[in-house]
């Protein structure tokens, strides 16, 4: 069963600063993704790629193997998933 990225909407703002300022480049279609996703669920747009980038690390697997690229085996996750 795949993993879901569950978002819900935010009624209180408590927050702890220990971030720090990036910046990246993304797809404007992504951008305005994330800015309906924030008009859903009243969280900013940061916050919501925060939590997105934070699910990615926690559901990674690194697969460090020369063999496995050497196949032509795709160590990418499928856009299809």
């Amino acid at each position: 069963m795949a993993k879901k990225f569950i978002v819900r909407h935010r009624d209180v703002m408590p927050k702890e600063d220990k971030s720090v300022t990036m910046s990246l480049r993304l797809d404007r279609s992504l951008q305005a993704e994330y800015d309906q996703l924030a008009l859903k669920s009243g969280r900013s747009r940061n916050e919501l790629m925060c939590r997105a980038l934070r699910f990615a690390m926690d559901n990674l697997e690194f697969i460090d193997s020369p063999k496995a690229t050497e196949s032509g085996q795709d160590t990418t996750p499928s856009e299809q998933e």
